[in-house]
């Protein structure tokens, strides 16, 4: 069964708090950065594995995401 759009909303939120907090971010310059990249498209199209894994985990899959997008 697809996750449901809810399901999605709820991972992006928690992710979108968990870099925030990671960085020492407000919520506005945490946004301003996972959009530049495409973070969040990243996440939503690999929420299947992604929702399994640990914060740590996220986070530093994140980050890795970014810097691969910065070269």
């Amino acid at each position: 069964m697809p996750p449901r759009t809810n399901d999605i909303s709820l991972f992006l939120a928690f992710c979108i708090e968990q870099y925030k907090q990671r960085h020492h971010m407000n919520g506005e310059r945490a946004m301003q950065e996972l959009d530049q990249y495409g973070v969040l498209e990243y996440l939503e199209e690999c929420y299947a594995p992604l929702h399994t894994q640990s914060a740590q985990w996220i986070m530093e899959d994140i980050d890795e995401f970014i810097e691969k997008r910065k070269q």
